[in-house]
């Protein structure tokens, strides 16, 4: 007699660990409940296929998405109960990936203008726990691409604005970037940013997705790296694949430096293992602390009521 939500409810309690994913319509009802959901524990949602003619290709379409959220969500797991000698070649984890760029030397005074943020699967908890702890002072903009289809990052945003002393929006293209503000790319458009004299703004595009993603992390660290090169300070949390090995690698090229979370606290350590593993991150970190990092590095070099000039 339960509905999705309230079995969740009751299962949390008895099986904290239990992998649960989710699947909901891609509408504003839709949303707000995988939200909810996401608040409650569910590791990851899918969206139910639209515009599809008949049951096989729905079903297609469902399989696509949930095999391989299944199999990222349940690789460790089943690893870790299975006897060494008895693991199977092809589930051992991934293979580091080689560095692709010898990162140059940093200038000593660059200071930090902008934090990009990447992220996937697991991600609305992890921006839950990271931005609340932020400051509303912080001295820069962010801006974060989030895996999520249209509506949903909507509805993230207007949910994290509520938790944070920063405010945060939905980039839906336009936007200046402001001190103290965090920009969400929208769901189905990649999210850049471009110069406007002495401004700059966000600018939404509906260019070929990239690494199966759109809005990609990919995308957005290379524009933050071409337009603010030294002093972009980069952060990929937990997430499925590989976006935003690429950007990463661009941001350092650029003399940005790179943030990367933890495996043992990330949902999936696809996306920043990938990184961490290329050697492309300055400091691998947990989750809860990577807010004061981010605020001990985008303090250096400013002078700071609190703390004077840092650097």
């Amino acid at each position: 007699e339960l509905d999705g939500l309230a079995t969740l409810s009751e299962l949390r309690p008895s099986w904290p660990r239990h992998t649960v994913i989710m699947i909901s319509t891609l509408t504003e009802r839709g949303a707000e409940a995988t939200h909810e959901a996401l608040s409650l524990g569910a590791s990851d949602t899918v969206t139910k296929p639209t515009g599809l003619h008949n049951p096989a290709e729905a079903m297609a379409a469902v399989q696509a998405e949930l095999v391989p959220r299944i199999k990222a969500l349940h690789g460790r797991r089943l690893l870790s109960r299975m006897p060494q000698s008895q693991t199977p070649k092809a589930a051992v984890t991934q293979s580091p990936a080689a560095p692709t760029v010898k990162p140059p030397a940093r200038p000593t005074d660059a200071r930090i203008d902008v934090v990009a943020i990447g992220v996937s699967t697991g991600g609305p908890n992890a921006l839950a726990e990271l931005l609340p702890a932020l400051p509303g002072t912080l001295p820069v903009p962010i801006v974060i691409v989030q895996h999520m289809p249209p509506v949903f990052t909507r509805m993230l945003a207007n949910r994290l604005n509520g938790r944070c002393a920063l405010k945060v929006i939905e980039a839906e293209g336009g936007e200046l970037l402001i001190p103290g503000r965090v920009h969400i790319a929208a769901g189905g458009q990649h999210l850049t940013l471009v110069r406007q004299g002495t401004s700059v703004v966000t600018v939404a595009t509906d260019d070929p997705p990239e690494n199966s993603c759109r809005p990609a992390v990919d995308v957005l660290f290379r524009s933050v790296a071409a337009l603010y090169g030294p002093s972009v300070l980069s952060v990929v949390l937990t997430g499925m694949g590989q976006d935003g090995l690429r950007g990463a690698e661009a941001i350092r090229v650029a003399g940005g430096q790179v943030l990367a979370q933890d495996e043992a606290s990330s949902v999936v350590w696809g996306m920043p293992g990938f990184v961490a593993r290329a050697g492309l991150a300055d400091a691998v970190l947990p989750l809860d602390a990577l807010a004061a990092e981010i605020s001990r590095r985008v303090a250096v070099g400013r002078f700071l009521p609190a703390l004077g000039r840092v650097g």
